[in-house]
């Protein structure tokens, strides 16, 4: 059993990072599919900033094999900055450390790919006895978005788990897990009621997508030990999450932050494309150009 977190703080996130990237493949063949760039920073290192930027400074990289790109990217290269120093380089230097001084990672290989709720159950043991979130490495929140600190701050509220639902097209719910929700009065967050993996259109039961970010409750490690698997043969986070959900008990029940600002979801090659675009546009450096040749270059593609 464990212990009342509900007034601890949330300072832990964990990132799954065990995928293969079989939608990549072959750029994903011998590189992380996390470490495809968007723009001139690999995707991971956007999530792990969204989750120093909340207060969350104490990571864990769930990783599995040929992911040692990972730990390298975040850990120091002396040779290199020396190199850059001396060059005169100071703006790429700077971009070099910064990797490497966003928090304390850690780093644990899942072992055998038996799913996200596994993948889960491994942080069980560096997270302990309090409240935590976890951070998909697919999916890119808007750096603008406070999504995050509102999940922490609905969690501290509840005691309980909460997750980020999004709206989505009912003919694309088959993509993702599902939520049956009810409001809750004077609250910005809902009740979730009911949830179900990758249901079919008709058998959905809402339009609102459970998107990849998550903040538990360490109760959740108890029902990931008891959660067979489901869906894939894979250990399911959502199945563990219905059984919660219908639970009052301490860290049971589960609550959404219905998201309704700006997603990419990297590991869709259309959605990555669109963010290399959208985020070069947006910058100060790139953005001029960027701006100008996508206005010529649309000028040039034929009406449908």
């Amino acid at each position: 059993m464990t212990a009342n977190t509900s007034a601890q703080p949330v300072t832990k996130a964990v990132i799954p990072a065990a995928g293969m990237g079989t939608r990549f493949l072959p750029a994903t063949k011998a590189s992380p599919k996390e470490m495809l760039p968007v723009v001139d920073r690999p995707a991971i290192q956007y999530v792990v900033q969204e989750a120093v930027s909340a207060g969350l400074d104490d990571i864990l990289m769930i990783t599995g094999r040929s992911k040692r790109a990972l730990e390298d990217h975040f850990d120091r290269i002396p040779d290199l900055e020396a190199s850059l120093k001396e060059a005169g380089k100071d703006d790429l230097l700077e971009s070099v450390q910064q990797a490497t001084a966003l928090g304390e990672l850690h780093y644990l290989r899942q072992g055998d790919p038996r799913g996200l709720g596994h993948a889960v159950l491994r942080a069980k043991t560096h997270v302990g006895e309090h409240p935590f979130a976890v951070l998909l490495g697919d999916d890119l929140i808007d750096e603008k978005e406070d999504l995050l600190v509102r999940m922490i701050e609905a969690q501290r509220s509840t005691g309980a788990n909460v997750v980020a639902l999004m709206e989505v097209p009912r003919d694309q719910i088959s993509a993702y897990g599902c939520a049956a929700v009810e409001a809750v009065e004077g609250e910005d967050y809902v009740k979730v009621t009911g949830m179900v993996e990758k249901p079919a259109p008709e058998d959905a039961p809402s339009n609102l997508a459970i998107i990849g970010r998550y903040v538990l409750h360490p109760r959740v490690f108890d029902v990931l030990e008891d959660t067979p698997p489901g869906r894939g043969n894979e250990i399911q986070l959502t199945d563990a999450l219905e059984t919660l959900a219908q639970g009052d008990g301490e860290g049971e029940g589960v609550y959404g932050v219905v998201f309704k600002g700006r997603r990419f979801d990297t590991g869709d090659k259309l959605s990555y494309l669109k963010a290399n675009v959208i985020l070069a546009a947006e910058r100060e450096d790139l953005g001029p150009g960027m701006r100008s040749w996508l206005k010529e270059f649309v000028e040039t593609l034929p009406a449908e």
